[in-house]
């Protein structure tokens, strides 16, 4: 592979404010940016799942680490001033479908006002350069089509989740254009832009009701893999890929208003998947007679095809997808194992990192 487009001059004691940095991407982060020897401090809550990539890590030692909730306007607003970050990322949310069926109330005010808490503090901190909002590849309104959804395509969603992240989408907007307007970024000096990253997999995710680590968990104790969809299409990424574009992006909107806009992050849409051919293949990698079987209980509603159209990333930002789907399955499964077997996770984790980044 090619050594990624990303400038370590520019990320070498670069002050980052990371939201959700306890989280599966989150963690990524961290050992991205220490890689890149940037300064992150990080807010969140304590980490989701027990155990957590965060944890097991230690990834508290590379960063300056707080707890806390976006829901907590005052809080966050505190902790970005004492941060003084020119780069913020911002990932923190309530990141599951069925969860947001479960809880609607806590979905929405985590992912709507937790983002417009965030834009809110970054308005008022002079040094903030570069706001990077995640958001999801389930903010289109999928109608069922069999090609990639472009980012100017239009937003929707049906579960909560997917409503509650095109609601993000509009708020990014919103405060885009009536605080950050690129026109006039000599004037407030701010490049705020939106991220939309497909199904992101890798090891370090202990989350629940997601495919990968549900199938791990099942391969680990011996029992098959219950899948609810086998047939539902989705663009699995390697976690490592939308990371290097959101930080690629950053560097861009540091001094470009141009790229303040939505951005897709996704594999080639040849590569999109459905969810049985991904736990064929991860079966496959961990070997020992690992096999799924289909959940016959009723379940919520989940769109069947889902895909992203990275071409703009690709043409403006030089950003492109570097792993095929097999190679992002191996890593991960060869992450779970190495768990499994108690081996140094963080020295595994660096590895795989490494030879991503060249």
């Amino acid at each position: 592979m090619e050594s990624l487009a990303l400038n370590r001059a520019f990320w070498r004691g670069r002050r980052v404010f990371v939201t959700g940095h306890t989280g599966f991407k989150g963690a990524w982060l961290l050992l991205m940016l220490r890689e890149l020897g940037a300064e992150a401090h990080g807010f969140s809550l304590p980490p989701p799942t027990g155990p957590s990539m965060f944890a097991l890590l230690g990834l508290q030692r590379y960063c300056r680490h707080a707890v806390g909730d976006i829901r907590d306007r005052d809080g966050l607003s505190a902790a970005l001033a004492e941060a003084r970050p020119e780069v913020v990322l911002h990932m923190a949310a309530q990141p599951l479908v069925r969860a947001s069926y479960d809880d609607p109330v806590v979905t929405y005010a985590t992912n709507v006002m937790g983002t417009v808490h965030l834009l809110d503090a970054c308005r008022h901190e002079a040094g903030v350069r570069s706001v990077v909002a995640i958001t999801t590849d389930k903010v289109y309104d999928n109608v069922g089509w069999v090609w990639g959804y472009r980012e100017n395509d239009r937003l929707g969603g049906t579960d909560p989740y997917s409503n509650s992240k095109a609601a993000c989408e509009l708020a990014i907007d919103s405060y885009r254009r009536s605080f950050f307007p690129p026109a006039k970024r000599d004037v407030h000096g701010v490049g705020l832009a939106s991220a939309r990253a497909g199904n992101v997999i890798g090891g370090g995710d202990f989350a629940v009701d997601r495919l990968v680590p549900d199938a791990l968990r099942a391969f680990a104790a011996g029992e098959p893999l219950m899948i609810r969809n086998p047939l539902s299409v989705r663009p699995w990424q390697h976690v490592m890929e939308p990371l290097a574009g959101y930080l690629l992006l950053a560097e861009r909107l540091f001094d470009d208003g141009a790229f303040a806009t939505g951005w897709n992050f996704g594999p080639r849409t040849d590569e999109s998947a459905p969810v049985k051919d991904v736990a064929d293949r991860l079966a496959a990698h961990w070997g020992e007679g690992a096999s799924w079987a289909q959940d016959p209980a009723e379940h919520p509603h989940e769109a069947a095809t889902l895909k992203l159209d990275p071409t703009k990333a690709r043409l403006e930002l030089g950003w492109a997808p570097r792993l095929a789907l097999d190679d992002a399955l191996r890593l991960t499964a060869e992450w779970y194992r190495a768990w499994a077997r108690g081996e140094d996770l963080l020295a595994v984790s660096e590895r795989q990192l490494r030879a991503y980044m060249g």
